[in-house]
């Protein structure tokens, strides 16, 4: 999405955010952030003060999810939706939609599946595994 540097990745949500709430004109990238950030009103908060969130630490051994990881996986799900990669993956979404008919929803169960292909990615310090994705994917059909 932006490279390896997570303050000027977290300075972007805080730049798309701010442009949006004084009317200012969005790229197609921070239209979908902006979207992507409308649709999680419980980090909103996060998004108030750089001052208080560029920095921090979440850690899921506290029992906190990171907001800049998790709108980050719907970004990136929103761009390989667009683009149809991994091949197939805007069939299997459509058909997701069929079934549960809620995007955000869909999103989510589609995350879990991500972020399980990229934990994996890193602990083996592999490439993600594009085939074990889609088998997941296609398990939530």
């Amino acid at each position: 999405m932006f490279g390896n540097d997570r303050t000027q990745i977290r300075q972007y949500f805080f730049n798309v955010w701010d442009k949006k709430n004084h009317g200012q004109s969005l790229t197609g990238l921070d239209e979908i952030i902006a979207h992507v950030i409308e649709i999680h009103p419980e980090y909103h908060h996060y998004l108030q003060d750089s001052d208080d969130t560029l920095d921090r630490e979440w850690t899921p051994e506290q029992g906190e999810t990171n907001p800049f990881l998790h709108m980050g996986m719907h970004i990136s799900l929103h761009e390989s939706l667009s683009a149809d990669l991994p091949a197939g993956i805007k069939a299997i979404y459509q058909q997701l939609m069929g079934k549960y008919g809620q995007p955000h929803e869909v999103e989510h169960k589609m995350i879990d599946c991500l972020g399980l292909v990229m934990w994996q990615a890193q602990t083996t310090q592999k490439d993600p595994d594009m085939a074990q994705y889609l088998e997941c994917l296609k398990k939530l059909l």
